[in-house]
């Protein structure tokens, strides 16, 4: 019985970098036109538990479609990349990851573990949950945004990179671009890409995933205006701004907005900075690009990318892809 491994971590993101991008990211977004914030600010500890919530609403199908494919086709998806390291970008509790680590270990090629994220409490708690769960697991965590940090993961052996829950469709095409430029720098001819993503489809489907029966999305919208409060010294008034989600033909994305129900002036404390907001102007807080699988292809090939395989969830509502360096 192989002897459990103690986890290790790396940082390269500190509390006081993470400040400066939120100051920096809510100062630019606030003062552009239209408004926008980025939607990772949504996630402190009560707007995770929300989505969680989210993730078991029955009009929320990305979940449970990605995880179907996952439960399906891990051990195929696996041995076709022949990888014996996982790295997770994103990773959060690494709940997905151990469908593809039950798979790899499985397949006799299991010995490591990379999970990124920006979020080193959350991370290290994952890390030494799953080094536990798996003996003679080596973790590496890395605290880290994958945006900046993929030239500083562990190099050795043929990688797997999971890009999970279709986040790529959270980035707008420069944005996509650009992440597509570091992951190819980063990646060798032996790795590889599993890729999730949210697929075109009927069009009330896809807005009511977004703008769910029960309000818990627009509740989860609106905690991006209770973290500037507690983060920033804002003075929203979250009650004053409506849930707003339509779908963008030109973009093929669903956004989301926080519209202002009448004039109002806030205040940021920290960032001495008195914003004003006319009855009914909307403030973006989140993108969710849907692909095309042949979208999609051709997006990868542009971006270095070629495509290996593609693993489509019933209904064909979600896809995992594999690509490998062009």
């Amino acid at each position: 019985m192989p002897s459990v491994i103690t986890p290790t971590i790396d940082i390269h993101l500190s509390g006081d970098d993470l400040r400066r991008a939120l100051e920096q990211d809510v100062r630019t977004g606030l003062t552009s036109e239209p408004k926008q914030l980025p939607p990772v600010y949504f996630y402190d500890d009560r707007g995770s538990r929300l989505f969680d919530e989210i993730t078991r609403l029955p009009e929320y199908y990305p979940t449970r479609s990605e995880r179907s494919i996952l439960d399906a086709h891990a051990k195929d998806i696996v041995m076709g990349c022949d990888a014996d390291v996982l790295v997770e970008l994103g990773a959060g509790t690494c709940d997905k990851s151990r469908v593809l680590l039950d798979a790899m270990q499985s397949n006799g090629r299991l010995s490591r573990f990379v999970p990124l994220d920006v979020s080193d409490t959350v991370l290290w708690e994952a890390a030494t949950a799953l080094s536990e769960e798996y003996p003679g697991l080596a973790v590496t965590a890395v605290v880290g945004d994958f945006h900046h940090h993929l030239d500083r993961l562990p190099a050795d052996g043929r990688r797997l990179f999971a890009f999970l829950g279709g986040t790529i469709g959270n980035l707008d095409p420069a944005q996509r671009r650009g992440f597509y430029a570091e992951l190819t720098r980063a990646m060798t001819s032996d790795d590889r890409l599993l890729l999730g993503t949210d697929l075109v489809k009927d069009r009330s489907r896809l807005i009511s995933a977004y703008d769910d029966a029960a309000g818990v999305t627009s509740e989860f919208n609106r905690n991006v205006l209770h973290v500037l409060n507690r983060e920033l010294g804002a003075d929203f008034d979250p009650t004053r701004f409506e849930h707003v989600a339509r779908w963008n033909e030109d973009d093929q994305r669903i956004e989301m907005w926080l519209r202002s129900t009448g004039d109002q002036r806030i205040r940021i404390a920290s960032l001495d900075l008195d914003l004003d907001f006319r009855d009914g102007e909307e403030m973006m807080t989140e993108i969710s690009t849907k692909f095309s699988p042949d979208a999609l292809e051709a997006e990868l090939e542009q971006n270095g990318l070629m495509v290996e395989s593609m693993w489509p969830s019933s209904g064909d509502e979600f896809l995992l892809t594999v690509a490998r360096p062009r």
